[in-house]
């Protein structure tokens, strides 16, 4: 019985720990989603509510204390109302979300093969719209699309986009290393200040970003610019190298790795003029 004793004692030194480890991991998935959703103004609401409770609490300001008691739960629910589709929003990450999920993310070269494609079809001003897929499933999306599990190659990206083809006006999965789907439909965005210039494309690409943590690339068909969408948020006309970098950053964390792993075998090769062209 002693080593079931000295058992207990042991879980009790490490229940507080993992408690608040716990504790700590959900509140920051927590903020991390609710920031990925722009839901912060829903926190700011009920938070300034609660902040003037408080105050009419501690000076017990009791007309106030009885009008927030009768109306707090009225707010609450003009809350929920007006931030309908936030919530809508995060119940869908919720329920999306893998967040245990190995990432599968394209090799360095395959990346560089897909901004050489955006390049190539800015330059002809022929749009192109690309899903880089993260943690969370878009499976519906990649459903409304055709499949193509095709390996990655800026020819075929460039024969896809350039021409008007039936694949042409949809969106592009890459998931795995792969050419997953094109010909998707992506949500459009329902934010309101969004530049009235935008057409179709940037605001499915912001739609997309809206309702899921996926990366995505835009050619626009009106002035060639290169656009990346993630995280609600669009940037605008980035030149192909500041493309390349952010996607590598942003989709593969093992580019350091592969990097080094490049930089040997070039030295074994006798090619380390090419250093600098191959590892960043």
């Amino acid at each position: 019985m002693a080593w079931f004793q000295r058992l207990l004692t042991i879980y009790d030194l490490i229940r507080p720990i993992l408690d608040v480890a716990l504790l700590a991991f959900l509140l920051f998935k927590g903020y991390e989603l609710l920031v990925k959703t722009q839901a912060m103004q829903l926190v700011k609401g009920a938070g300034s509510l609660v902040l003037v409770y408080g105050i009419a609490f501690l000076f017990k300001l009791t007309t106030l204390q009885w009008v927030l008691t009768i109306m707090g739960p009225g707010l609450f629910i003009a809350i929920a109302i007006v931030f309908q589709p936030e919530l809508r929003k995060i119940i869908i990450r919720l329920g999306q979300g893998e967040f245990f999920r190995p990432d599968t993310k394209p090799r360095i070269g395959q990346l560089e093969a897909v901004v050489t494609a955006a390049e190539l079809l800015s330059q002809q001003k022929r749009g192109m719209l690309v899903v880089f897929p993260r943690k969370i499933n878009i499976k519906n999306v990649i459903e409304t699309g055709t499949r193509i599990n095709a390996e990655i190659s800026s020819s075929l990206i460039v024969a896809i986009f350039e021409f008007d083809g039936p694949l042409h006006d949809g969106a592009m999965i890459i998931q795995n290393s792969k050419i997953v789907a094109a010909g998707c439909f992506l949500p459009l965005s329902e934010q309101q200040d969004i530049r009235k210039s935008f057409g179709t494309r940037h605001r499915a690409s912001l739609g997309m970003s809206e309702q899921s943590d996926a990366v995505i690339l835009v050619v626009s068909e009106e002035t060639g610019a290169i656009s990346l969408a993630y995280d609600t948020k669009l940037y605008y006309d980035l030149s192909p190298l500041e493309v390349t970098r952010k996607l590598k950053e942003l989709l593969d964390r093992g580019s350091r790795r592969e990097a080094e792993r490049k930089e040997v075998s070039l030295a074994d090769s006798g090619m380390e003029e090419n250093k600098d062209v191959l590892v960043e």
